[in-house]
């Protein structure tokens, strides 16, 4: 297999993979988002039951950000510093959360903060202030973020990059594919086929500074190959486009030119015409 080739399917199939994984995590990340709303509402059911407030009800989570959500309620709360701090961190230890966290209680009205704190995974580096101290009843709002990276954000932002630079590698190789695959272009009055101008208006090949003379029907016959490399042309049809209304056919005569141009054509080998047995004649032009 060429090196290109190999470079453009490993480069498919790393997009591949790299977008199965992206939607594998987009699952995960999904999952990961409800298991904190429903932290969130429990954490708010037990502050509600704290006010003796067993009617009225925990707004819907609200996420902020990758990381941030929001807790509300239906009605005004006294709000407990303490047992803020202990039901949000029993409420996350049962849904195995990050340990790792900022909580801020906003006043609903000018969103001002009147109590935040910050639980670490170690003890004595969570900032809790103001404890035993009552925040009066008012509309409250609570703000998580989390403040821990983890494994999987940072492996999803690595296959996302992988995911882009994999398909933008594999959409340059595929098109430095297509250009190359028919080195067989139109410039002027010449045909590039290969390494030759073909010039079929003049009925020659220059290779190299060398002119190689046609005959009329040798021009005929590469006219139609040039225009279909790569492609097998039956017998019948190299027949009728070149002999038709041109004389008397005889069954070699097609054999003899193409065993002609086939030698004009053997000082480069990245092209060759090539005979399908029981079909007809196909110039194979390679990438090499």
């Amino acid at each position: 297999m060429k090196q290109r080739k190999i470079y453009f399917y490993g480069s498919l199939c790393l997009a591949i993979l790299s977008a199965v994984m992206l939607m594998g995590y987009q699952n995960s990340n999904e999952v990961q988002t409800a298991l904190i709303k429903i932290a969130l509402r429990d954490a708010g059911n037990k502050l509600l039951l704290t006010n003796q407030d067993s009617t009225s009800l925990v707004l819907p989570i609200q996420k902020l950000g990758e990381s941030k959500y929001r807790l509300s309620f239906q009605k005004e709360l006294t709000i407990n510093p303490d047992s803020v701090v202990a039901i949000i961190e029993r409420s996350f230890q049962k849904a195995n959360l990050s340990s790792h966290y900022q909580i801020e209680v906003r006043q609903c009205q000018d969103f001002e903060v009147t109590y935040s704190y910050q639980k670490n995974k170690t003890e004595e580096k969570s900032i809790i202030p103001c404890s035993g101290r009552f925040l009066p009843q008012k509309c409250y709002l609570l703000e998580v973020q989390f403040l821990e990276k983890t494994a999987s954000s940072t492996a999803q932002l690595i296959w996302m990059v992988l995911l882009i630079g994999s398909s933008v590698m594999a959409f340059v190789l595929f098109l430095k594919r297509k250009t190359n695959r028919r080195p067989i272009s139109a410039n002027g009055n010449s045909i590039a086929v290969g390494k030759f101008q073909f010039y079929p208006d003049e009925n020659k090949l220059i290779v190299a500074s060398t002119e190689i003379p046609l005959s009329k029907k040798e021009v005929e016959l590469l006219t139609v190959f040039v225009e279909n490399p790569n492609k097998v042309i039956k017998r019948e049809e190299l027949s009728k486009k070149v002999w038709e209304d041109h004389g008397v056919f005889v069954g070699r005569s097609l054999d003899t030119y193409i065993s002609k141009l086939r030698k004009k054509l053997s000082d480069d080998t990245s092209i060759k015409l090539t005979n399908v047995h029981g079909i007809g004649y196909m110039l194979e032009v390679r990438n090499d």
